[in-house]
């Protein structure tokens, strides 16, 4: 697929991502929409890539949505009706939520809207001290999106996540850190050689496959009515993996106090029942 809003690279198993509208801040519109969900099916389907950075060109993240189109941009009302209805953010956070790949968000500049709840899912964010954010969808006069009512209370607290809201408030990296929003506060300079770090760590020292489970595990339990829900897939997960080659490779590398070369895929070897 020829990509016009996006930049993606692989290089030593890490894919990077690169948000490409420079000139309007990397605003979100249909065509990178498409693009992103692409590229994330690339990245599931390629087991040379273990681990995603996704970040923006120049100096923004992702300005949330274009507005170009004026005081329609939000009016869906000619194509669909409000039951059949989905909102685009919300298909994309939801693709990145069943990634089988870490995603790492390195948020380099402006984040507002979709910009920023589109990193929701993912699995760590990192900010730059120059960057801003808000969830300014009451200032817009529209809803929240990309199932980011569901996901932000969970990562800041629903009391957080009211303020931030109810507001529409533009607010610092300082904040975001402060309330638990971005994990990591750095200097511009800092902020992709951490995420490349972060990226690393991942890529060359565990299995693909145990990753993939984690992350499916953690944020399906999220949800969970009650630990027996852990139990059963977690129990499931265990026994799955413990006859499995990864699992005698990482034993024996332990012993052995040598580097473990693992070799189960996830396009090919994880396990069904976690997509359940």
């Amino acid at each position: 697929m020829t990509q016009t809003t996006l930049i993606t690279n692989v290089e030593d198993k890490v894919m990077t991502i690169i948000l490409n509208r420079p000139e309007v801040l990397n605003a979100y519109n249909y065509t990178m929409h498409a693009e992103l969900l692409a590229a994330f099916d690339q990245a599931d389907e390629d087991d040379e890539v273990r681990v995603i950075i996704l970040t923006g060109a120049g100096r923004g993240f992702c300005a949330g949505m274009d507005l170009s189109a004026g005081a329609d941009t939000f009016n869906r009302a000619d194509n669909t009706n409000i039951e059949s209805h989905r909102d685009g953010g919300g298909e994309l956070t939801q693709r990145i939520f069943r990634c089988r790949k870490p995603v790492i968000a390195a948020i380099n500049g402006p984040a507002t809207g979709v910009g920023l709840t589109m990193t929701l899912a993912c699995d760590f964010r990192l900010a730059s001290e120059a960057s801003k954010m808000g969830f300014v969808f009451v200032q817009r006069g529209i809803a929240p999106d990309a199932c980011s009512s569901w996901f932000t209370p969970r990562i800041v607290g629903i009391s957080k996540a009211l303020d931030w809201f109810l507001t529409g408030r533009v607010f610092s990296a300082q904040e975001a850190f402060e309330g638990g929003l971005v994990s990591e506060l750095l200097a511009p300079g800092d902020l992709l050689p951490r995420a490349h770090e972060i990226a690393r760590s991942i890529a060359d020292k565990t299995s693909a496959v145990s990753a993939a489970i984690v992350r499916r595990l953690l944020w399906q339990m999220l949800g969970a009515a009650d630990p027996g829900d852990a139990f059963r897939k977690e129990s499931m997960a265990l026994y799955y993996m413990g006859g499995a080659a990864d699992s005698r490779e990482g034993v024996s590398s332990f012993l052995e106090k040598r580097a473990a070369q693992f070799t189960m895929s996830v396009a090919n070897d994880f396990p069904d029942f976690l997509d359940d």
